[in-house]
């Protein structure tokens, strides 16, 4: 979750009523073309220019198609939410909502309201605009809403008033934060309270902030709890392995190994019922499948002849594509890492901490940083990269994609 700063909707200090007109002046003249008379905030100029590329209309929303009770049923069993971090939720916001004339709204990463609970009057204003389970709430279905825009911007969202972008939900203020799963960090959906205009308050998002945070506290909870599960059943397997070998949960988690040294995490493919898979930190290893995990076993192939990459840096996201003959695998990358490693593929050479440090920062003194992700790097891509200097491994193909 981005939580860099928590960005309210109404500025302090100001006059709530005129402020709401003047959001209300801003909101007409930019539907109309005309240069408003204050701008926006980002977010707000942003979401906007979504929903009008997405043909949302101001008037009356997009396609608010309603789920069926049984899809609902579906999504609430899949949306990855424990009973635990639904408890926390409705612990931490609910009696809030309540004494302030406010509703709780939970939907899932499509932004589907799944559960609704707070004050009954709400509750009928609510019914009357469609904001009701089942219903989507996705910038795409209803324009710029604290919901919708928390799950694109990923991270907590107030919108009040004429922030909106759909005339009818004027009348709202409401702050969501998003929710992320423990294991593998996905987008699980959000946590919102909504309410009228005229009872926004800017500590609202701080508390929706932190509730949501504790909800993925329950998370990381029960994902230790499967850790430890998995753990049980491994100890007794490894005892009986020779060589090195480790017990992972589905998404890399280790449980236990033996033969190797302590690590947390290995980055796994998507072919997890492959029965051989080559892996960053490993080379080939062999797989077999466990309850909730897999067991791993390096072969000791650790040759880099014949692999190709693609140092992809024209993507949303930049990735490091690494064709084996034993398969095709995509990583990820942050855009430092990529920029790592495309230097380091412009210098296959080598190159020193201080190049490095100068290339990143253009200061050569701050090799602490670079050594801190090369060490990052090199626990992914072990099988790929050399140190002293830095460098890829001589034999591997390279392109670079800009």
């Amino acid at each position: 979750m981005k939580t860099d700063r928590l960005e309210t909707a109404v500025p302090a200090g100001v006059d709530l009523h005129q402020y709401t007109r003047s959001l209300v002046r801003v909101h007409e003249a930019m539907l109309s073309g005309q240069q408003p008379p204050v701008q926006p905030r980002p977010l707000i100029r942003q979401s906007w220019g979504r929903a009008r590329t997405q043909g949302v209309d101001p008037d009356r929303g997009g396609d608010c198609r309603q789920a069926s009770a049984g899809e609902i049923e579906q999504r609430r069993a899949t949306c990855g939410l424990t009973e635990e971090a639904l408890r926390a939720l409705r612990t931490g916001l609910v009696p809030a909502a309540q004494s302030a004339g406010h509703i709780v709204v939970i939907v899932d990463a499509d932004g589907r309201v799944l559960w609704r609970d707070g004050h009954p009057a709400v509750f009928r204003l609510a019914d009357r605009l469609g904001f009701v389970e089942g219903a989507s709430w996705a910038e795409h279905a209803v324009g710029t809403n604290a919901i919708g825009t928390a799950l694109v911007e990923d991270r907590p969202v107030q919108i009040h008033s004429a922030e909106h972008f759909v005339r009818a939900h004027h009348t709202w203020t409401c702050s969501a934060a998003p929710i992320h799963d423990a294991a593998d960090g996905r987008l699980l959906g959000a946590v919102d309270i909504s309410g009228p205009a005229d009872t926004v308050h800017p500590s609202t998002l701080a508390l929706v902030h932190a509730v949501a945070g504790l909800a993925e506290a329950r998370l990381r909870e029960a994902h230790r709890t499967r850790l430890d599960r998995l753990r049980a059943i491994a100890a007794p397997l490894l005892a009986k392995v020779d060589g090195q070998a480790l017990v992972t949960d589905r998404h890399g988690w280790v449980a236990a190994s033996t033969g190797l040294p302590p690590i947390d995490r290995v980055v796994l493919t998507e072919r997890a019922d492959a029965e051989q898979v080559w892996l960053p930190a490993f080379g080939a290893c062999s797989l077999e499948p466990l309850p909730e995990g897999v067991l791993l076993r390096p072969r000791g192939e650790r040759s880099v002849a014949g692999t190709r990459l693609v140092l992809d840096l024209g993507s949303v996201r930049p990735t490091l594509t690494v064709h084996r003959e034993s398969g095709t695998w995509t990583y990820p990358l942050s855009g430092r890492h990529a920029d790592i490693l495309a230097h380091l593929a412009a210098n296959r050479s080598g190159s020193s901490a201080a190049d490095l440090a100068e290339h990143l920062f253009a200061d050569g003194t701050r090799t602490t940083t670079v050594r801190a992700e090369m060490s990052r790097l090199r626990k992914r891509f072990s099988d790929l990269l050399d140190h002293r200097p830095y460098r890829f491994l001589p034999d591997l193909d390279i392109t670079v994609a800009a």
